[in-house]
């Protein structure tokens, strides 16, 4: 049952309401900075620079201790400071130069207006699993086409293969194009499924914790791919072989496509 305010206790709400209205309260006290044009740039950064850290860290720490690289799919390899370094100031640099520019476009024209509701949990989750399935096949349409179209490759998506291990922070390290398409896949899911704020923030924190992971060279015992059963989800593993392999393994979570189409490779399968 929907209700109008379920911060009054005097209205009804539904059980998945009650359990994120307090959550939602609470970030509705900061009204004044979820409406502001800043917070979308600030929130995107600060999440994927957050999630990229520990990542960083474990690279750091792989030299002085030696039992961290059984987790690394590249052992040998760890990211240096002329590596890290440019992928950082690349993704700093576009959302400050692009990104910001046109969230502040999109703010004049339709600022934000937040509801006193929560969303229902059973819709939060159904909302961002269809998010991540339509992102997912919406990606592999465009990553395939910008493996097997030549001037594609070579003028938007190369310069996101430039390192052929992957580390975290080369997750963002991609043409302004490529940035701007998967926020357009992004905001078109969003506007499509007509998700609610809190569900547009969870499904982002989600999305970009998996970007990270499958680019983060780790593979642990709960990394996601370990997590989901019958092989549906690639995860780290699966998108390292296409970075080492480049023709596999198009889509960015999911398997499904890949069987689909032919272009699915495990690790133990070898190269052709």
């Amino acid at each position: 049952m929907s209700c109008h305010n379920c911060s009054d206790p005097q209205v009804l709400c539904s059980s998945g309401q009650l359990f994120l209205q307090p959550l939602w309260d609470h970030l509705r006290s900061w009204e004044a900075l979820l409406q502001s044009p800043f917070f979308p740039v600030i929130f995107s950064i600060t999440t994927y620079v957050g999630f990229c850290l520990p990542f960083v860290v474990l690279d750091i720490l792989c030299s002085w201790v030696p039992a961290l690289r059984r987790y690394k799919i590249h052992p040998d390899f760890s990211p240096s400071a002329r590596q890290l370094l440019p992928c950082l100031g690349q993704t700093l640099y576009q959302h400050v130069m692009f990104v910001f520019p046109v969230t502040l476009l999109h703010w004049a024209r339709s600022p934000a207006l937040l509801p006193h509701e929560a969303p229902e949990l059973l819709l939060l989750l159904h909302h961002i699993l269809f998010c991540l399935l339509l992102f997912d096949m919406e990606f592999f349409v465009w990553h395939l086409l910008h493996h097997k179209v030549p001037w594609l490759y070579r003028t938007f998506h190369k310069v996101h293969h430039q390192n052929s291990s992957s580390f975290a922070l080369a997750t963002q390290y991609m043409s302004v194009w490529e940035l701007f398409s998967l926020g357009f896949f992004d905001m078109m899911n969003i506007t499509l499924l007509g998700c609610h704020p809190l569900t547009t923030l969870t499904f982002h924190v989600v999305n970009i914790w998996l970007s990270v992971e499958d680019h983060s060279g780790y593979n642990f015992p709960w990394s996601t791919h370990r997590l989901v059963p019958f092989g549906w989800y690639g995860g780290v593993v699966h998108h390292d072989l296409h970075h080492s392999h480049f023709n596999c393994n198009f889509a960015p979570y999911f398997t499904h496509w890949d069987k689909i189409l032919g272009t699915l490779r495990t690790a133990s399968v070898p190269a052709r």
